[in-house]
């Protein structure tokens, strides 16, 4: 039976608060990294939602101990560490809550932001919940503000970062498609609904790199890491509809993150 048919009210309410992109490294230090201060900002996709093992300290944020900024730091030991991404973040919200530990000393910056932005926590809720049509709407209204409105908003938050860090390398990294096209899935969305999302996943990321390389910060896809894992792969490193956990429906996994998200950002530094 498709997920799209779940049409009670009960169901609605649950997904669309938990799909918000909710917002163990190896020992040895690489040689000369303990120069580096680093600092990681971000949405869910940075602080490790869907990673499991959950700072208990960081709340409603649930940043990872198996997160990529950690598993990082601890495989390079930087002089410091500062880990402030936070489920369910938006631009507006990294300015306002995250740049506090940012400063002239701060070497290296990791960000992934936009996807809260640009509504895809409401555009996966409507692709499970409703019609084909109605998914592919909210798909290109989110693809719309990408173009429109998300580009001002990441001028607005490069800007804080480089003024409160003149002197850091930043590495923007991107998100990954959710979905192989003629894979293993039976049910659930169907063909052109996964693939309307990946293309939106495909968009966001050309809008985000263009603005990053304006900035001069490094941009890095995810896309080709997570290829042969995404959902309907068989061996998937994304969570897909999770029933028990809701919030982390459409998060990597511990092997998304040390897999797909660490090589990805160790390419960018």
């Amino acid at each position: 039976m498709r997920l799209s048919r779940i049409t009670t009210y009960a169901s609605s309410l649950l997904l669309a608060t938990g799909l918000a992109l909710t917002g163990a490294g190896t020992a040895g230090a690489t040689e000369g990294s303990a120069a580096e201060a680093y600092v990681a900002l971000g949405d869910s996709y940075s602080s490790g939602v869907g990673a499991g093992e959950y700072d208990s300290g960081s709340g409603d944020c649930k940043r990872s101990n198996r997160a990529y900024p950690v598993l990082w730091a601890n495989s390079h030991a930087p002089s410091s560490f500062s880990f402030t991404a936070c489920s369910g973040a938006r631009t507006g919200d990294v300015i306002s809550n995250q740049l506090g530990p940012l400063n002239s000393g701060t070497t290296l910056v990791s960000i992934t932001v936009g996807g809260n932005d640009a509504g895809f926590a409401d555009v996966m809720t409507t692709c499970v919940l409703q019609s084909e049509s109605a998914c592919i709407a909210r798909v290109n209204e989110a693809k719309q503000y990408v173009d429109t409105t998300l580009p001002g908003k990441l001028d607005d938050t490069y800007s804080a970062i480089r003024g409160k860090a003149p002197n850091a390398q930043v590495s923007v990294l991107g998100y990954p498609r959710f979905y192989k096209l003629s894979g293993s899935c039976v049910a659930g969305l169907t063909e052109n609904e996964r693939s309307a999302i990946n293309g939106a996943a495909d968009h966001l990321n050309a809008a985000t790199a263009k603005r990053a390389a304006d900035y001069g910060f490094a941009f890095g896809n995810p896309t080709q890491a997570f290829t042969g894992h995404e959902i309907c792969s068989g061996d998937s490193w994304l969570h897909s509809v999770n029933w028990s956990n809701i919030g982390e429906s459409y998060h990597p996994t511990a092997a998304g993150q040390s897999g797909g998200y660490l090589p990805t950002f160790n390419g960018t530094v």
